[in-house]
């Protein structure tokens, strides 16, 4: 699960993004979520301000952002802690990174608030991915902006 680059992590609260960083990580976002999964939803749900970001871009690369994850305290998502809009850039895929993006976001959470559980909401054909860092299922599949998903707990 090594990735094949030196990635630069950033973990900011929104106050602390700049513009630029909040564009980059909106743009990111619609071109996976929207755009490549074909699915329309309402990205701006509110809860940016509320969560703590993880960015992650090449180390002594041209700067573009790559890997992104959001995370959440306990009682905002969920009972628990939790991880969503997980996302790493097409062109950046298989090598790795996603992988590291999940054991940053991890770790950066655990750091930050304790280690504690996490629960996240799933693409229920994501569920292998995140059981191999751990991740349970913990519930039935439920539609979410028409693409299944399940409920997954990883506990310390």
């Amino acid at each position: 699960m090594s990735v094949d680059r030196a990635m630069n992590w950033s973990w900011c609260a929104f106050g602390d993004l700049t513009t630029t960083h909040f564009y980059e990580l909106l743009q990111l976002r619609s071109e996976v979520f929207v755009v490549e999964q074909n699915c329309v939803f309402l990205d701006l749900d509110g809860s940016d301000s509320v969560a703590l970001h993880l960015l992650g871009r090449e180390e002594g690369g041209d700067g573009t952002l790559l890997a992104y994850a959001r995370c959440f305290l306990p009682g905002v998502k969920f009972a628990e802690a939790s991880i969503g809009r997980v996302t790493t850039r097409r062109n950046a895929r298989g090598n790795g990174l996603g992988h590291a993006l999940i054991t940053e976001a991890v770790a950066a959470l655990c750091r930050h608030w304790g280690s504690q559980p996490i629960r996240i909401g799933a693409q229920t054909r994501l569920a292998s991915y995140y059981a191999r860092h751990g991740f349970v299922d913990v519930g039935k599949p439920y539609l979410e902006d028409g693409i299944e998903h399940i409920e997954m707990l990883w506990t310390p």
